[in-house]
């Protein structure tokens, strides 16, 4: 497993130095103090499920996706590494649901976005059976950034934080919220760390 974590570390090492990580292009539709609006197209997902507590499900999903972009697939086709990666819970996946991790009757589903270049005829077909291609409709998501440790009470902290602002706004949601990451285990420290939670809005 060190390889791949090493690998997302020094993609995203060198993203902070000139190196660009691509993520999926949004528009930002509106701000407050406490969160942005961003508009999403569609976008491609691999995503693989894991049986295991929050704070060990992306390391036990990375090694799997990231397996499969780097060749494990049918056509031994290598892809470039794309940030966030997200998760978050759920009772069953939407194909609304917005890019992340969910809970799936005591797992999360981790996803991984696919690069742009790519369609759902030019991906290559994974070869593992965990790992699950789909597109995910355009979307409207309030999103809340913050940085910081990855560890389950932050995340719950700040998505109170956001679910208590979206309420005052009487702004309806579906879905579950997703919890992303940009940032490799290694680089930025921690207190530098890119983190958003996304929580789809209703039309």
């Amino acid at each position: 497993m060190k390889h791949y974590l090493l690998y997302f570390a020094v993609v995203l090492w060198f993203s902070g130095r000139g190196m660009a990580v691509e993520e999926p292009k949004f528009e930002v539709v509106k701000k407050t103090d406490s969160y942005e609006i961003r508009s999403y197209k569609s976008t491609i997902v691999a995503e693989t499920k894991v049986e295991t507590a929050f704070e060990d499900a992306g390391n036990e999903a990375f090694k799997v996706l990231a397996s499969y972009i780097f060749g494990n697939n049918k056509s031994q086709t290598k892809m470039e590494m794309t940030a966030p990666v997200s998760q978050a819970k759920s009772e069953k996946i939407a194909m609304t649901a917005p890019v992340g991790m969910k809970k799936d009757d005591g797992g999360f589903l981790v996803q991984f976005t696919m690069p742009s270049q790519f369609s759902m005829k030019t991906l290559p077909q994974p070869n593992d059976s965990r790992v699950t291609i789909r597109e995910i409709p355009a979307r409207k998501v309030a999103v809340l950034r913050y940085s910081g440790t990855w560890s389950e009470s932050r995340y719950r902290k700040k998505l109170c934080q956001l679910e208590i602002a979206l309420k005052k706004d009487k702004l309806k949601t579906r879905g579950e919220p997703v919890f992303c990451r940009f940032n490799s285990p290694f680089w930025p420290p921690w207190f530098m760390r890119r983190n958003e939670i996304w929580i789809e809005l209703a039309d």
